[in-house]
């Protein structure tokens, strides 16, 4: 199976500190994959050079074969890359379906002419839409809110509507910033549900997080950072028993969700 996202030699620096240094990892398409390190392990800025934030300061990467080292943000989301973020991102004025929609601004071909004078066309793509959006929010357990206001949902509400909003995009990749921080154990362990199911309907997923026994009862394979450089890569046990990694990452225990690998399947 070839890889959808591949890092090659990647590093980036910003003036004389080393944030990543040569970082290679790939991700086959249909899986769940996980990233975890420390704080400051430079996580996240792997993210923001996926989705065309920062250029890497060397190395390559591709989706599918094609580069997407210089391509702009809205380019690569068009090529299929969409992500949430940390801080979570969502227009709390909006209704839950209006903010879905917006994530489908780029399959909305309707025209000027169509919106101005709301032509046929222009009808028949706005009722897709507002389905679609529909359907995408009874994935994340969130359709009986729909004309809701986003400011009015919980925390971990906001966050699956946020992921809602990325498949929105129709991406081949969906990224996943820390999707479960805030979250208590029982959203957590409906969000791994949910993320499974994602999964089952053909899309690849790629996470970054700190919670260990979320990372494990889901990801099939796990690479893992620590000051800039990957030190271990594998499936769940592999990675649970790596020196280097208890040593990094798995000294302390995290009882806030009881999963072992696997447990969300």
């Amino acid at each position: 199976m070839s890889d959808l996202l591949k890092l090659t030699s990647v590093s980036r620096h910003f003036g004389g500190l080393k944030v990543l240094q040569d970082v290679s990892f790939a991700v086959k398409p249909g899986t769940i994959s996980g990233l975890i390190g420390p704080n400051g392990a430079g996580k996240t800025t792997v993210f923001n050079l996926i989705t065309g934030l920062l250029p890497p300061t060397t190395g390559d990467i591709t989706l599918d074969g094609a580069s997407l080292v210089g391509r702009k943000p809205h380019a690569i989301t068009r090529s299929g890359v969409a992500r949430t973020f940390q801080n979570i991102r969502i227009f709390k004025e909006m209704t839950l379906l209006e903010n879905v929609i917006v994530g489908m601004h780029r399959h909305l071909d309707y025209g000027v002419p169509g919106l101005v004078f709301a032509l046929p066309g222009y009808r028949a793509a706005e009722k897709r839409a507002r389905d679609r959006a529909r359907e995408l929010l009874s994935w994340m357990k969130l359709d009986h809110k729909a004309d809701d206001l986003a400011d009015n949902l919980s925390y971990g509400a906001q966050r699956r509507l946020e992921i809602a909003r990325a498949l929105a995009t129709e991406p081949r990749l969906l990224l996943l910033d820390e999707p479960v921080a805030g979250m208590n154990s029982t959203e957590k362990t409906e969000l791994m549900r949910e993320i499974v199911t994602i999964q089952g309907r053909g899309y690849t997923v790629f996470m970054i997080e700190h919670d260990m026994r979320f990372v494990m009862g889901l990801c099939e394979r796990i690479s893992v950072l620590n000051f800039g450089k990957i030190i271990a890569e594998g499936g769940p046990e592999q990675i649970r028993g790596d020196p280097q990694v208890i040593e990094a990452y798995l000294g302390r225990e995290d009882d806030e969700v009881s999963v072992t690998p696997g447990d969300a399947r």
